[in-house]
């Protein structure tokens, strides 16, 4: 791949669509995954950004470390388990972590561990 990393929306969708429970709609012009009624990941009108579920207390930690890739998220959206990206920043090689651990964060454990089992994925405490 060279120099430019970068993801596209068919990459994310390719890993996000197979999950279980995960559902896509498009809300106001925008992509985004679903699990029951909750969010679990967006894109920006433009799709240069995506948000996704990601733990509050670790989020300042992740933007802090790579700020290239991650963005803080604005207004009523810092409340919630959230975290934003740029797309352009993403390695393809980190991305089903990153689909399948916010994902992972909006199923019930059972249906994770059941998933992370049967893809030989290492299980999280």
């Amino acid at each position: 791949m060279g120099a430019h990393a970068g993801v596209t929306a068919e990459e994310i969708r390719a890993i996000a669509l197979p999950l279980p429970r995960s559902y896509e709609v498009m809300v106001r012009g925008r992509l985004k995954f679903r699990v029951g009624q909750i969010v679990w990941f967006s894109f920006s009108h433009d799709q240069t950004m995506i948000g996704f579920s990601f733990p509050k207390e670790f989020r300042e930690a992740l933007v802090e470390a790579e700020p290239e890739k991650y963005v803080m998220p604005t207004g009523s959206d810092l409340r919630f388990n959230w975290v934003h990206a740029r797309l352009a920043a993403l390695d393809p090689d980190e991305l089903e972590d990153l689909v399948v651990d916010a994902w992972a964060t909006v199923v019930p454990r059972f249906v994770a561990r059941e998933y992370a089992e049967a893809h030989g994925v290492e299980d999280q405490p």
